[in-house]
């Protein structure tokens, strides 16, 4: 019996290692202790970087002398470019580093990056000169502190993408998978990452935002730079409990070598004939890896192997064939040709997403500058437009743990299932939420112009007689719609990923994000484009905001929006879960 228990002590992860690269423990590594340390990192490193993206406009406008359309299209820009590079922290937390690794190496890059740009907000020399004329006559910034500037922005979206791409995975794959137990907490894990996502985002908008505007821009970088200092210790506490995946090599490998083989294949068979190869004449046994299925764990098993592949995206069962055209090194199994086609089955899923978050860039562009023109008191305090990411922020603080503790547990004695809410109903409520803000966010506009009309201030820089918690209705969509589809996007990929492509699968969460904002920042040249001749003002160019036709603007995202959801629905009833956790 002591034997007995001793080895159960003593067993391992297959698949993992601890900090020291020694097998990780099931008795020591994993779990939900391991998870807290990556929340409470969380909180720290969304404070740092939304502190800034949040505000950032007002500072490229007012201190850099960016105008309102250029300063909206940098900040998508540089958020963009933050979420895009989370693809290539998912690439190397899967094919070469661990998860662990990427994230400390990234804390660190952004940590540079913040340094710069405190270092150039706390000196004047290196800042254009304060300009006290009318916005047409000033001189945006450039030469070597337009260079300072976008090295420190784009160092800091270097980490921030590193983080993005591999602490969301590390977390999740503290859980183990292959437990009903296992993969509840793993859900739990990802509701609360986006909760304490939005904690840190509290903090950001509230607290550091009313530093920068008071204070000076010089304390708020500083502030981000201590909150992503202070989160390489307390990544580094969790280090004895962490279980790390071990790299198998590049993803895109598998990926490239399978196209490129199906490709070749495909142009030979048409003249030889080549049939789909059986890989041998009775099934064969070979270790493969359960986590596919089930989710965490990766205890070697041994399995029948696959002999023929699924009849799904048939095209790519030519890359397995009895005599193949391509070269060796181009030579596919059928269990590297079945995981791509879960990529590419996840991939249509994804692209639905990246609408919803173009709508969310509006939260940081024209919605910051729409709130800069009401009155934004609220009693005594004056509050900084770019604090209004408080109401998203809020709400998802209180939804999440309301989810979590009630909305699921009803769904699944419900529906009878392990899931209760699927992922894909979770990321179809969000897109509808969508629309419903678009239109919000367009009746409000007009209500805020025809109030700047009544009042006489169209052409004034003056407060209008409007409380700026009007624009609140349509953070609190926007918001709700963030954490039904970012949360439900992270758990779909991550669970229904191949083993050795959970973290870049996971990163397109973060890819939908980018590809989103970029989106946004081409959908308003092109409506300038469009809109813009010799009699007509284009719709969202010039320097006072209350001649923009912002609501026009506002109502083709909520057409784009509803397009986009009819989208979805058509691939969202085509898909199979794959994982059995996914449809239970």
């Amino acid at each position: 019996m002591e034997i007995e228990s001793s080895s159960k002590l003593t067993s391992t992860w297959e698949g993992y290692v601890d900090w020291r690269n020694k097998p990780a423990l099931i008795n020591r590594h994993g779990g939900l202790v391991a998870a807290s340390f990556v929340l409470g990192v969380e909180v720290l490193e969304n404070l740092a970087y939304l502190a800034n993206a949040s505000n950032l406009v007002m500072y490229l406008s007012e201190y850099m002398q960016f105008s309102p359309s250029n300063s909206a299209n940098s900040v998508t820009n540089f958020m963009g470019t933050s979420f895009l590079l989370a693809l290539l922290g998912g690439f190397l937390s899967d094919a070469f580093f661990t998860t662990y690794q990427i994230y400390l190496i990234s804390a660190v890059i952004e940590f540079l990056g913040l340094v710069i740009l405190t270092i150039q907000a706390r000196s004047a020399s290196l800042k254009p000169q304060k300009c006290n004329l009318t916005k047409m006559a000033c001189e945006q910034v450039e030469g070597a502190q337009a260079a300072m500037l976008f090295i420190g922005l784009y160092l800091v979206a270097l980490g921030v993408g590193g983080i993005k791409g591999s602490l969301p995975p590390h977390g999740a794959e503290q859980f183990d998978g292959e437990t009903p137990q296992g993969r509840k907490q793993r859900s739990t894990f990802f509701n609360y990452f986006v909760f304490c996502l939005s904690c840190g985002g509290l903090i950001a908008v509230t607290f550091v935002v009313w530093v920068e505007d008071n204070k000076g821009w010089q304390w708020g970088f500083g502030i981000s730079t201590l909150a992503i200092l202070l989160s390489i210790p307390l990544f580094l506490a969790g280090s004895p409990f962490y279980r790390n995946k071990i790299p198998r090599g590049s993803p895109l490998t598998t990926i490239s070598k399978v196209i490129i083989a199906a490709v070749l294949n495909s142009c030979a068979s048409r003249n030889s004939g080549s049939a789909i190869a059986s890989l041998g004449s009775s099934p064969s046994t070979i270790p493969v890896l359960l986590s596919q299925e089930d989710g965490e764990t990766t205890n070697i098993k041994y399995v029948e192997s696959i002999e023929i592949p699924s009849k799904s995206l048939m095209f790519l069962n030519r890359a397995v064939v009895r005599n193949p055209a391509a070269c060796g090194a181009l030579k596919c199994s059928v269990q590297q040709v079945e995981e791509v086609k879960i990529v590419m089955k996840i991939l249509p899923i994804f692209a639905c997403t990246i609408m919803l978050n173009c709508c969310l860039a509006q939260l940081s562009t024209f919605s910051v500058q729409q709130a800069a023109t009401m009155n934004t008191n609220f009693g005594k305090l004056k509050v900084p437009p770019a604090s209004l990411p408080i109401f998203p922020v809020l709400f998802i603080m209180i939804l999440a743990p309301i989810f979590d503790y009630f909305i699921i547990p009803f769904a699944r004695r419900v529906t009878k299932t392990e899931m209760g809410i699927t992922h894909l109903q979770r990321i179809g409520i969000g897109l509808f939420l969508s629309i419903v803000a678009m239109a919000t966010a367009a009746l409000v506009e007009i209500k805020r112009k025809r109030v700047a009309t009544d009042s006489g201030l169209l052409d004034s820089a003056k407060p209008l007689p409007i409380t700026f918690f009007w624009i609140a209705f349509q953070y609190l969509f926007l918001g709700s719609a963030d954490l039904f589809t970012l949360a439900g996007l992270l758990e779909f990929c991550f669970s229904e990923a191949p083993f050795s492509m959970r973290s870049l699968a996971t990163s397109l969460s973060w890819a939908s994000l980018a590809i989103g904002y970029y989106l946004s920042s081409a959908i308003v040249s092109i409506v300038n484009s469009v809109t813009g001749n010799s009699k007509h003002h284009p719709w969202l160019s010039g320097s006072i905001l209350n001649h923009f036709h912002l609501e026009r603007f506002y109502w083709l995202m909520c057409i784009l929006s509803a397009l986009n959801f009819i989208h979805y629905l058509y691939w969202a009833t085509k898909y199979k879960y794959r994982s059995v956790s996914s449809s239970k």
